[in-house]
């Protein structure tokens, strides 16, 4: 008997830069793996991938964003009415955003589905959209657009004892939104705005962090 050829996603990998800017008071409780400032969050998340590919298909320069928010602590599984909706780059073509979708949909296996099962969040809507994401190269300052629906935006937090040019960092945080094993630099959000599937809030001076990220397919 011949062997059945398997079937599934291909092997995948992803690295770049993530941020969020939400409600919660710097530096926000989530990251310590707490439950949020004000019982709950609304924030939004930016994903801007540096290098990628999904078999064949490369996503180098792609961007995706969420808007999300939820009650309680997530990494506890202490959370309720957990609601999100995704934007992809709608400069993908066909097979990308295919293959965007299953990564972050979570068919895909790694980070992504093992994130989307704790949070486990109800989701809102999804669309296609031209999102700006910019990383300032000495992580002074951070920012995501698509324009009418979402604005972040957030500089490297700093104050009288930290070295000129330093950052503000966390090494091992227990609630990490990429994963183990990266480095969050914290940052306070200079603009906090959405109009989107049902989320709508505009605010400045919250919680903003920074984590690379740098995901393997489980195949």
């Amino acid at each position: 008997m011949s062997e059945q050829p398997t079937t599934g996603p291909p092997p995948w990998h992803l690295a770049g830069d993530w941020f969020d800017v939400c409600k919660c008071a710097i530096p926000c409780p989530c990251t310590f793996a707490q439950a949020p400032t004000y019982g709950d969050c609304e924030g939004v998340l930016a994903w801007h991938i540096r290098d990628g590919s999904f078999g064949d298909v490369r996503l180098d320069g792609l961007n995706v964003l969420m808007l999300g928010s939820f009650t309680g602590n997530v990494w506890a599984r202490e959370h309720t009415d957990a609601y999100a909706a995704v934007f992809f780059d709608e400069r993908a073509d066909e097979q990308q955003r295919a293959a965007l979708q299953a990564i972050f949909g979570g068919e895909a296996g790694g980070w992504p589905a093992e994130f989307g099962q704790l949070f486990g969040p109800e989701m809102r809507g999804m669309d296609f959209a031209p999102i700006r994401i910019e990383v300032d190269e000495d992580m002074s300052a951070w920012r995501a657009e698509i324009p009418g629906k979402v604005m972040a935006t957030a500089e490297a937090l700093t104050g009288p004892t930290t070295p000129e040019g330093a950052r503000v960092q966390v090494h091992n945080a227990p609630g990490a939104e990429v994963g183990p094993g990266q480095v969050a630099t914290w940052g306070r959000a200079t603009t906090d705005r959405a109009d989107a599937f049902g989320f709508a809030w505009d605010r400045s001076g919250k919680s903003s962090k920074h984590f690379p990220f740098d995901w393997t397919s489980t195949a």
